[in-house]
């Protein structure tokens, strides 16, 4: 059954759609409130900690999706070169770089202005979406901080598309 067949009422609260979605892929979660509630997914390269948002006056469910990163001091130069990079390849959401928290952070906003209601299935994308790029970039980051990679050389790895089968 899909996730959007169980939420047949328009008038869901979108943190318990995603509550939902957690319970539905067994996701360790902390519902921190009414409006906001937290997550650990399993990744390949890690398990990242997301967090969503509900916030009513910009009728806004705002995604911040992190894992832990202490790149040396002199590689930040590079990596935010790598970010900007990154980023002109994201179409919805973006990353940054928390120096004071050593954290590297994808985050994206669903407007659903008017009154409008996210489906489950559109959640559920978005959060996916979040982990997809957090996976697809994470080698790209190490190489630029930890393999003294250029970020141009180190974008080919993230970008590069496996054909075939094993």
């Amino acid at each position: 059954m899909a996730l959007s067949e169980q939420y047949l009422e328009e008038d869901i609260h979108p943190i318990d759609i995603v509550e939902h979605i957690a319970n539905h892929h067994d996701w360790d979660f902390d519902r921190i409130g009414d409006d906001q509630i937290a997550m650990a997914v399993e990744g390949q390269w890690r398990t990242y900690s997301i967090t969503l948002a509900w916030c009513a006056y910009d009728e806004t469910l705002r995604l911040i999706c992190t894992f832990e990163m202490e790149p040396p001091e002199d590689t930040l130069p590079a990596l935010y070169d790598g970010l900007n990079r990154v980023n002109d390849q994201c179409w919805a959401g973006s990353f940054s770089y928390w120096t004071d928290q050593k954290l590297m952070v994808y985050r994206y906003g669903l407007v659903l202005a008017g009154g409008q209601v996210a489906s489950p299935d559109q959640i559920d994308t978005m959060i996916n979406a979040a982990v997809l790029s957090a996976e697809r970039y994470y080698p790209a980051f190490q190489l630029i901080c930890w393999g003294n990679r250029p970020p141009k050389e180190a974008m080919q790895i993230a970008i590069a598309e496996a054909y075939g089968t094993a």
